[in-house]
Protein backbone atom coordinates (compact mmCIF):
# COMPACT_ATOMS: atom_id res chain seq x y z
CA UNK A 1 0.00 0.00 0.00
CA UNK A 2 1.29 3.46 -0.95
CA UNK A 3 0.15 6.53 0.99
CA UNK A 4 1.33 9.92 -0.34
CA UNK A 5 1.27 12.56 2.39
CA UNK A 6 1.84 16.31 2.36
CA UNK A 7 1.26 18.16 5.64
CA UNK A 8 -1.17 15.57 7.00
CA UNK A 9 0.01 15.28 10.62
CA UNK A 10 -3.54 15.69 11.95
CA UNK A 11 -5.10 12.82 10.03
CA UNK A 12 -2.30 10.44 9.06
CA UNK A 13 -2.04 8.69 12.41
CA UNK A 14 -5.71 7.68 12.36
CA UNK A 15 -5.47 6.56 8.73
CA UNK A 16 -2.52 4.30 9.51
CA UNK A 17 -4.16 2.94 12.67
CA UNK A 18 -7.21 1.93 10.61
CA UNK A 19 -5.24 -0.17 8.13
CA UNK A 20 -5.86 -3.93 8.17
CA UNK A 21 -2.89 -6.31 7.93
CA UNK A 22 -1.33 -5.86 4.49
CA UNK A 23 1.86 -7.12 2.89
CA UNK A 24 3.59 -3.76 3.15
CA UNK A 25 3.03 -0.04 3.67
CA UNK A 26 5.02 2.83 2.19
CA UNK A 27 4.23 6.35 3.43
CA UNK A 28 5.72 9.02 1.21
CA UNK A 29 6.40 12.38 2.81
CA UNK A 30 6.14 14.77 -0.14
CA UNK A 31 8.02 17.68 1.40
CA UNK A 32 5.84 18.31 4.45
CA UNK A 33 6.57 21.26 6.71
CA UNK A 34 4.68 19.81 9.70
CA UNK A 35 5.16 16.58 11.69
CA UNK A 36 3.84 14.24 9.00
CA UNK A 37 7.05 12.22 8.89
CA UNK A 38 7.29 11.85 12.67
CA UNK A 39 3.64 10.80 12.92
CA UNK A 40 4.18 8.17 10.24
CA UNK A 41 7.22 6.72 12.00
CA UNK A 42 5.36 6.54 15.31
CA UNK A 43 2.27 4.92 13.79
CA UNK A 44 4.27 2.33 11.84
CA UNK A 45 6.87 1.53 14.48
CA UNK A 46 5.49 -1.94 15.22
CA UNK A 47 4.08 -2.79 11.79
CA UNK A 48 6.19 -5.21 9.74
CA UNK A 49 7.20 -4.29 6.20
CA UNK A 50 6.50 -0.59 6.70
CA UNK A 51 8.68 2.25 5.49
CA UNK A 52 8.55 6.03 5.60
CA UNK A 53 10.39 7.69 2.75
CA UNK A 54 10.89 11.23 1.52
CA UNK A 55 10.15 12.58 -1.93
CA UNK A 56 11.08 16.26 -1.72
CA UNK A 57 10.06 16.88 -5.32
CA UNK A 58 6.53 18.18 -4.84
CA UNK A 59 3.80 16.51 -6.87
CA UNK A 60 1.20 13.82 -6.30
CA UNK A 61 2.56 11.67 -9.11
CA UNK A 62 6.13 12.09 -7.89
CA UNK A 63 5.06 10.84 -4.45
CA UNK A 64 3.20 7.86 -5.94
CA UNK A 65 6.19 6.92 -8.10
CA UNK A 66 8.49 7.05 -5.07
CA UNK A 67 6.05 4.90 -3.12
CA UNK A 68 5.89 2.30 -5.88
CA UNK A 69 9.68 2.05 -5.92
CA UNK A 70 9.66 1.58 -2.15
CA UNK A 71 6.96 -1.09 -2.38
CA UNK A 72 8.74 -3.26 -4.97
CA UNK A 73 10.93 -5.08 -2.38
CA UNK A 74 7.75 -6.24 -0.61
CA UNK A 75 6.88 -8.16 -3.82
CA UNK A 76 3.18 -7.21 -3.71
CA UNK A 77 0.70 -8.88 -6.02
CA UNK A 78 -1.56 -5.83 -5.77
CA UNK A 79 -0.63 -2.22 -5.11
CA UNK A 80 -3.18 0.04 -3.43
CA UNK A 81 -2.96 3.83 -3.36
CA UNK A 82 -4.67 5.58 -0.46
CA UNK A 83 -4.88 9.26 0.48
CA UNK A 84 -3.60 10.37 3.89
CA UNK A 85 -6.32 12.93 4.62
CA UNK A 86 -8.87 10.58 6.20
CA UNK A 87 -11.48 11.09 3.49
CA UNK A 88 -11.47 7.42 2.47
CA UNK A 89 -13.08 4.58 4.41
CA UNK A 90 -10.42 1.88 4.54
CA UNK A 91 -13.13 -0.73 5.14
CA UNK A 92 -13.78 -0.47 1.38
CA UNK A 93 -10.38 -2.01 0.70
CA UNK A 94 -11.84 -5.45 0.11
CA UNK A 95 -14.18 -4.12 -2.58
CA UNK A 96 -11.13 -2.88 -4.48
CA UNK A 97 -8.83 -5.86 -4.21
CA UNK A 98 -11.33 -8.74 -4.40
CA UNK A 99 -12.03 -8.43 -8.17
CA UNK A 100 -8.28 -8.56 -8.80
CA UNK A 101 -7.79 -11.55 -6.50
CA UNK A 102 -10.61 -13.35 -8.31
CA UNK A 103 -8.91 -12.72 -11.66
CA UNK A 104 -11.74 -10.50 -12.90
CA UNK A 105 -9.87 -7.18 -13.16
CA UNK A 106 -6.39 -5.71 -13.43
CA UNK A 107 -7.28 -2.31 -12.01
CA UNK A 108 -10.13 -1.34 -9.70
CA UNK A 109 -10.97 2.30 -8.99
CA UNK A 110 -13.02 3.61 -6.11
CA UNK A 111 -16.06 5.48 -7.44
CA UNK A 112 -17.09 8.18 -4.96
CA UNK A 113 -20.02 9.59 -6.93
CA UNK A 114 -22.75 7.40 -5.39
CA UNK A 115 -21.74 7.15 -1.74
CA UNK A 116 -19.96 10.42 -0.98
CA UNK A 117 -21.26 12.23 2.09
CA UNK A 118 -22.92 15.59 1.65
CA UNK A 119 -20.36 18.27 0.74
CA UNK A 120 -17.52 15.72 0.65
CA UNK A 121 -17.10 16.27 -3.09
CA UNK A 122 -16.84 20.00 -3.62
CA UNK A 123 -18.23 21.73 -6.73
CA UNK A 124 -14.63 22.10 -7.92
CA UNK A 125 -14.05 18.35 -7.62
CA UNK A 126 -17.32 17.48 -9.35
CA UNK A 127 -16.55 19.83 -12.24
CA UNK A 128 -13.03 18.45 -12.54
CA UNK A 129 -14.37 14.89 -12.61
CA UNK A 130 -16.85 15.69 -15.37
CA UNK A 131 -14.24 17.48 -17.46
CA UNK A 132 -11.54 14.83 -17.07
CA UNK A 133 -13.83 11.85 -17.65
CA UNK A 134 -15.32 13.45 -20.77
CA UNK A 135 -11.87 14.18 -22.19
CA UNK A 136 -10.68 10.65 -21.47
CA UNK A 137 -13.77 9.27 -23.17
CA UNK A 138 -13.11 11.43 -26.19
CA UNK A 139 -9.56 10.13 -26.58
CA UNK A 140 -10.01 6.50 -25.51
CA UNK A 141 -13.68 5.71 -26.00
CA UNK A 142 -14.00 4.58 -22.39
CA UNK A 143 -16.19 6.49 -19.95
CA UNK A 144 -15.07 6.53 -16.33
CA UNK A 145 -17.40 7.71 -13.59
CA UNK A 146 -14.75 9.15 -11.27
CA UNK A 147 -11.11 10.15 -10.91
CA UNK A 148 -10.91 9.09 -7.27
CA UNK A 149 -7.52 8.48 -5.62
CA UNK A 150 -8.42 5.19 -3.85
CA UNK A 151 -7.40 2.51 -6.33
CA UNK A 152 -5.91 -0.96 -6.58
CA UNK A 153 -3.79 -2.28 -9.45
CA UNK A 154 -2.22 -5.64 -10.12
CA UNK A 155 1.49 -4.91 -9.73
CA UNK A 156 2.41 -6.66 -12.97
CA UNK A 157 -0.15 -4.53 -14.84
CA UNK A 158 1.00 -1.34 -13.13
CA UNK A 159 4.56 -1.86 -14.29
CA UNK A 160 3.29 -2.30 -17.86
CA UNK A 161 1.79 1.20 -17.71
CA UNK A 162 5.28 2.76 -17.32
CA UNK A 163 3.90 5.60 -15.22
CA UNK A 164 5.84 8.84 -15.34
CA UNK A 165 3.55 11.80 -14.58
CA UNK A 166 4.81 13.73 -11.49
CA UNK A 167 1.82 16.05 -11.07
CA UNK A 168 -1.92 15.89 -10.36
CA UNK A 169 -2.22 14.42 -13.85
CA UNK A 170 -1.11 11.04 -12.42
CA UNK A 171 -4.63 9.57 -12.26
CA UNK A 172 -5.38 10.75 -15.79
CA UNK A 173 -2.24 9.06 -17.09
CA UNK A 174 -3.06 5.82 -15.31
CA UNK A 175 -6.66 5.69 -16.45
CA UNK A 176 -5.87 6.54 -20.07
CA UNK A 177 -2.94 4.13 -20.32
CA UNK A 178 -4.97 1.36 -18.71
CA UNK A 179 -7.46 1.50 -21.57
CA UNK A 180 -4.80 1.76 -24.25
CA UNK A 181 -2.86 -1.19 -22.77
CA UNK A 182 -6.00 -3.32 -22.67
CA UNK A 183 -6.24 -3.68 -18.90
CA UNK A 184 -9.46 -4.99 -17.42
CA UNK A 185 -10.78 -1.98 -15.54
CA UNK A 186 -13.59 -1.86 -13.02
CA UNK A 187 -15.06 0.89 -10.85
CA UNK A 188 -16.72 0.05 -7.54
CA UNK A 189 -18.67 2.38 -5.23
CA UNK A 190 -16.73 3.55 -2.16
CA UNK A 191 -17.55 5.85 0.71
CA UNK A 192 -16.09 9.33 0.81
CA UNK A 193 -16.22 11.92 3.56
CA UNK A 194 -14.91 15.48 3.93
CA UNK A 195 -11.23 15.56 4.80
CA UNK A 196 -10.78 15.51 8.55
CA UNK A 197 -8.40 18.44 8.94
CA UNK A 198 -7.04 21.34 6.96
CA UNK A 199 -7.59 22.36 3.38
CA UNK A 200 -7.50 20.19 0.28
CA UNK A 201 -4.46 20.78 -1.93
CA UNK A 202 -6.74 20.68 -4.99
CA UNK A 203 -10.20 21.87 -4.03
CA UNK A 204 -9.49 23.89 -0.91
CA UNK A 205 -9.06 27.13 -2.83
CA UNK A 206 -9.48 28.34 -6.38
CA UNK A 207 -5.76 28.89 -6.92
CA UNK A 208 -4.99 25.27 -6.08
CA UNK A 209 -7.98 24.07 -8.08
CA UNK A 210 -6.95 25.99 -11.19
CA UNK A 211 -3.36 24.80 -10.92
CA UNK A 212 -4.41 21.17 -10.50
CA UNK A 213 -7.03 21.49 -13.23
CA UNK A 214 -4.44 22.84 -15.63
CA UNK A 215 -2.11 19.95 -14.95
CA UNK A 216 -4.92 17.44 -15.40
CA UNK A 217 -5.84 19.03 -18.73
CA UNK A 218 -2.23 18.99 -19.91
CA UNK A 219 -1.89 15.35 -18.88
CA UNK A 220 -5.04 14.42 -20.80
CA UNK A 221 -3.55 15.92 -23.95
CA UNK A 222 -0.08 14.49 -23.30
CA UNK A 223 -1.24 10.89 -22.88
CA UNK A 224 -3.99 10.85 -25.50
CA UNK A 225 -1.82 8.81 -27.86
CA UNK A 226 0.60 7.12 -25.42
Amino acid sequence: MVIPALDEEESLGRVLASLPPVKGVAVVDNGSTDRTREVAHQALAERPNAVVISEPRRGYGAACLAGIRAAVPFDPEILVILDADGSTDVSDLGALVDPILRGEADMVLGDRTERAEADALTPVQRFGNVLATHLIERFTGHRYRDMGPFRAVRMEALLLLQMEEPTWGWNVEMQMKAIRRGLRVREVPVSYRPRQHGESKISGNWKGALRAGGRILVATLRYRTR
